[in-house]
């Protein structure tokens, strides 16, 4: 594989960076059980930005997995899900804050364990946002790639420990030119009161060529739709 770009993200880490459309970001928990909270924006205009519920309902989902794509707040699409091996991707739980890492975890600052302190996923996303001249009116619901939450009959929602295995991997691949905000903290649901991030790897890699008979574009009308809403965002823009 020609990776363009490879990093080890550590457990509690962030990350942010534009990645261009027609490449394929891959992530890969590593040891199992990590949790990766995502947000994502045009990089041109970070005004548009992921939308989870036209994202859940033009699909009929409430998880993400291979076939399915993230769509924009503009009626586009963001990327497409190519690959999964993990199986389920949770959408609706959104992200640990200060209040909820201290209540759960305890404390633990940077004056005391330096690197190692104790990080929750709004305040990295803050910090990865600032870097592009976004803050506080940018956040939306995030996507938590490799942790598997169920809900019964009563609406109640309940995390699966263990749904991701060491080795599993997701291949998103970006429709749009896309600002990607990335952190590696626990999932809000997680019932481990042990304060462990677990580390996932990123690579980027060139994507094949889009085909007609391309299994996420296929899966759902609305899919193809944003695509071409899309192509056309783009098609004086090339």
């Amino acid at each position: 594989m020609n990776f363009l770009y490879e990093r080890i993200l550590p457990g509690g880490g962030m990350w942010s960076q534009t990645i261009s459309r027609g490449k394929v970001l891959r992530l890969t928990d590593i040891e199992g059980g990590a949790n990766v909270c995502a947000l994502f924006y045009n990089a041109d205009e970070p005004v548009e930005r992921y939308n989870m519920p036209d994202t859940l309902k033009g699909q009929h989902t409430f998880q993400l997995t291979a076939g399915h794509c993230l769509h924009s707040d503009m009626g586009r699409l963001f990327a497409s899900i190519l690959r999964d091996t993990a199986g389920w991707h949770d959408t609706v739980c959104g992200c640990s804050d200060e209040k909820l890492v201290r209540e759960k975890y305890g404390e633990l600052t940077y004056q005391e364990a330096r690197n190692d302190f104790y990080r929750n996923a709004r305040e990295n996303f803050l910090i990865e946002l600032g870097k592009h001249g976004l803050g506080k009116r940018d956040l939306v619901p995030n996507l938590n790639f490799f942790s598997k939450v169920v809900a019964n009959g009563a609406g109640k929602l309940t995390y699966i420990p263990g749904a991701s295995s060491a080795g599993a991997e997701i291949d998103l691949r970006l429709e749009m030119d896309t600002l990607v905000v990335l952190t590696c903290c626990q999932h809000p649901l997680d019932p481990d009161p042990v304060y462990q991030p677990k580390p996932v790897k990123l690579a980027v890699f060139p994507a094949e060529p889009t085909t007609s008979d391309d299994l996420c574009l296929n899966s759902r009308p609305e899919n193809w739709r944003a695509w071409k809403n899309t192509q056309d965002y783009y098609a004086l823009r090339d």
